[in-house]
């Protein structure tokens, strides 16, 4: 009995896993990059006191200041809206820059999505002092800026390479766009843009393991 539960799960997946990529609708196969090998997190300290790092993960990206009670409804429309579709991806992430002295509201913050998520894993919080914190998010070239509390309610997408990506080009109307950031508040930007876009980078990079797949099995063949 046990085996065929094993094996139902495992002929499942993949199919829950195209489900997934395949109700992408964005036009493009690929999402396009908005600035290239940003700078890499500082060792800062961390709420569960590991070291957080973006190289090798697909991370959303935010700034939550020293105010993050005040802003949480914005994180719980991240958590249910993101955060809850891909979790199960052990590659991504949520890290979200909080001032040093705001580790009691992140502790509040994190018992109340813990009733709404089984497994908070996947949200990282690391603490930097106000001036450290302004310079990181200068290093990105926002158009965007913190506010006085160092927040904002827009997060960014950065892929496993540090590379900042978004939206930039024609979108499938053929109207130019930008889009450098999401924005937590609307929970429309969401369900919606964002959504999708992290859609296609999990996609993307489901891709390219199948073709370094296929070239290592071509190699392994060819040594035979």
């Amino acid at each position: 009995m046990r085996n065929k539960l094993v094996l139902i799960v495992l002929l499942a997946l993949p199919v829950l896993i195209y489900l997934i990529f395949a109700t992408a609708t964005h036009n493009s196969l690929f999402l396009p990059t908005i600035s290239r090998n940003n700078l890499e997190l500082p060792k800062w300290k961390s709420y569960d006191k590991k070291e957080i790092s973006l190289k090798n993960k697909i991370t959303v990206l935010g700034f939550v200041g020293n105010d993050i009670l005040k802003n949480q409804e914005n994180l719980f429309n991240l958590n249910q809206k993101i955060y809850g579709k891909y979790v199960g991806f052990d590659d991504f992430q949520m890290v979200m820059i909080a001032q040093e002295g705001s580790e009691d509201q992140v502790k509040d913050l994190l018992e109340k999505l813990g009733r709404f998520s089984d497994n908070l894993s996947g949200w990282k919080f690391v603490f930097a002092k106000p001036q450290e914190i302004q310079a990181y998010y200068n290093s990105f070239k926002l158009k965007g800026k913190l506010n006085i509390n160092l927040s904002t309610s827009d997060v960014l997408i950065i892929d496993k390479d540090k590379n900042h990506r978004g939206r930039k080009g024609k979108n499938k109307e053929g109207k130019n766009e930008y889009k450098e950031s999401y924005n937590t508040n609307s929970a429309a930007d969401l369900h919606n843009d964002m959504s999708d876009d992290v859609k296609i980078m999990l996609r993307e990079y489901r891709l390219a393991l199948k073709r370094n797949n296929k070239r290592k099995d071509f190699r392994l063949h060819e040594s035979k």
